[in-house]
């Protein structure tokens, strides 16, 4: 019973999810869980595509990083894209899936924001910092700030940095641990969020306009598409990777988001 409303629950996070993970009835139907900026926008564009080739590609969005992972596992859903390596390196470890890439298709710089400064240098003694709460994207946090000279890591190139690893806080940054869906909104209570870029411009913010720190072009954390190992070689699964690492997407992603989404093909 429990797993039925676990599932059911779910179910009310994307648009008309149902079990495919065989690929529907024709067999030439594929599920793809994605975040809606800009996984799911660029999957739109991929659909007729595929279309063209005879695979009806059906996007389920989501509104969060877990269950669309947890979907993919289970054979809800058949692959996602929404994710870094080092999320799904901590995910596969936490939750003990065997989650796999697929292939990299673009990179979203990571960025820091606030309502109440325009400059990084304005942020004050004691400031209120929030970052997201999952290993990856906290580490991906601490790493940037560090860049910066906020603070110092031991290590400054650990993927899975924590606050336990900083060893120097010249301004005494206070952190606030969030699901990364939530920073948007916490903008007019803390001094500082850093957001991930698909957050970021869901809720209106521009990357390259609105950050007052944002990751450079060569950003090691670029979203892929993931599977499983069952299903990586599927025909459908691999016209998909084909399809986002077009040509056509390339000059998509360029065009629509003007820097804030780069290609990583």
């Amino acid at each position: 019973m429990k797993k039925f409303l676990f599932l059911a629950a779910a179910a009310l996070l994307v648009a008309g999810c149902s079990p495919s993970g065989s690929g529907g009835s024709d067999g030439q139907t594929l599920t793809v869980a994605a975040t809606a900026v800009p996984h799911a926008e660029i999957l739109k564009e991929v659909k007729p595509i595929l279309a063209k080739e005879g695979v009806n590609l059906d996007i389920k969005v989501f509104a969060d990083y877990v269950q669309p992972n947890l979907q993919v596992a289970e054979k809800n859903i058949d692959v996602n894209y929404f994710q870094t390596k080092p999320y799904l390196d901590a995910f596969n470890q936490e939750r003990g899936t065997h989650l796999v890439i697929i292939t990299g298709v673009h990179i979203e710089p990571f960025g820091a924001y606030s309502h109440k400064y325009k400059s990084i240098d304005q942020l004050p003694d004691g400031a209120i910092v929030a970052i997201p709460n999952d290993p990856s994207n906290n580490s991906r946090a601490l790493l940037l700030l560090a860049k910066h000279g906020l603070i110092t890591l031991k290590d400054p190139n650990n993927e899975l940095a924590t606050t336990k690893d900083i060893t120097a806080n010249p301004k005494n940054l206070k952190f606030k641990e969030l699901e990364a869906a939530m920073l948007p909104r916490t903008l007019d209570e803390v001094d500082l969020a850093l957001i991930n870029t698909n957050y970021a411009l869901a809720a209106g913010l521009n990357p390259t306009k609105d950050a007052l720190l944002i990751e450079d072009k060569d950003s090691p954390y670029v979203n892929y598409l993931v599977g499983r190992p069952d299903n990586k070689d599927d025909p459908r699964v691999q016209k998909l990777a084909r399809a986002l690492t077009s040509p056509e997407v390339k000059a998509f992603i360029e065009q629509k988001y003007h820097g804030a989404v780069l290609p990583a093909f």
